[in-house]
């Protein structure tokens, strides 16, 4: 009678266990088929095509590593576009990085108000790109421009932003920065809302600043989410395309002084027709990504060590 009743309770929470399992496995499998068909399958599709040679009108033919050979060797935009890139990510991201955490240190400040404050800084996030590379090319024109206005009453001569291939570069970096810092400054903000407030006052107690709490205390503490955003950034600025076209042109700016690598993967694409090449360039921009972020994670990991 005993054993009985006692392999009845086991029998229920086996049943119910599996029922668990089976719904779960519902739940999952759509999300499942989703990646499927809209991730997994264009990512080996656009594998073949690397290998391949194809127009879209014509049936594709295989070329072997020809793609992949002709952009290290024969293509000389290929390193006009990686050395604009990195310079691209390595001005785009640091400041990102630095104007981030601190947003993010003066909206977890509690004062009077900061809401409306976290409301406005937040704005970019909901903000069409291509809409904001508009506004901010009518910004950068050179006679009739706000920037150009205000820095003539100070007595500057005016910057050829989008008309000189250097200040494009420049100018295409400041409003990427402008557009990732809401993103980046959400993320650290909600790490730094993690960092034990006991921490903080027993540094202020022992005579510590607020400078000196940020970079000794809250920095070290929200190292993970810098991490995070650090990798987000670069992602970002390798992947940079709407902005640099709306603002300079599908050309890649004067004299190609922004042609990045999502203008060049555009035009092979879309303009040269030539969708082998750019799933090649594609996948070589895949692999830099994947160096880089793994670089990252294991020098994070050491850091944290």
């Amino acid at each position: 009678m005993t054993h009985t009743s006692l392999q009845t309770p086991t029998r229920r929470r086996s049943a119910l266990a599996r029922r668990k399992a089976t719904a779960g496995r519902r739940f999952i499998v759509p999300n499942l088929l989703a990646v499927l068909i809209f991730m997994l399958i264009p990512l080996a599709f656009s594998l073949y095509l690397s290998f391949q040679r194809w127009d879209l009108f014509h049936a594709p033919k295989f070329v072997g590593v020809d793609n992949y050979r002709r952009l290290f060797t024969g293509d000389p935009m290929f390193y006009v576009a990686l050395v604009n890139t990195i310079i691209f990510t390595i001005a785009t991201v640091i400041p990102t990085v630095v104007i981030s955490v601190a947003v993010a240190a003066a909206l977890n400040a509690k004062v009077k108000g900061i809401g409306f404050f976290r409301s406005v800084m937040f704005l970019p996030l909901v903000t069409s790109v291509a809409a904001m590379a508009v506004v901010w090319s009518y910004l950068f024109e050179p006679d009739t421009g706000v920037l150009n206005t205000i820095l003539r009453w100070f007595g500057i001569p005016a910057v050829p932003w989008l008309i000189d291939p250097h200040w494009a570069l420049v100018s295409l970096c400041l409003v990427s920065t402008w557009k990732s810092v809401p993103f980046a400054a959400a993320v650290l903000l909600a790490a730094m809302q993690g960092v034990p407030e006991e921490l903080l006052e027993a540094a202020k107690i022992d005579g510590a600043g607020g400078l000196r709490r940020l970079l000794s205390i809250t920095v070290p503490m929200i190292r993970p989410a810098l991490g995070f955003v650090f990798v987000i950034s670069i992602i970002n600025s390798f992947q940079a395309f709407d902005q640099a076209y709306v603002l300079t042109g599908g050309a890649g700016g004067p004299e190609s002084g922004t042609y990045v690598f999502g203008i060049m993967l555009f035009q092979n694409a879309f303009q040269f027709d030539d969708l082998g090449y750019a799933s090649a360039l594609a996948w070589v921009l895949f692999a830099i990504l994947l160096i880089l972020t793994y670089l990252q994670m294991r020098w994070g990991r050491r850091g944290e060590q």
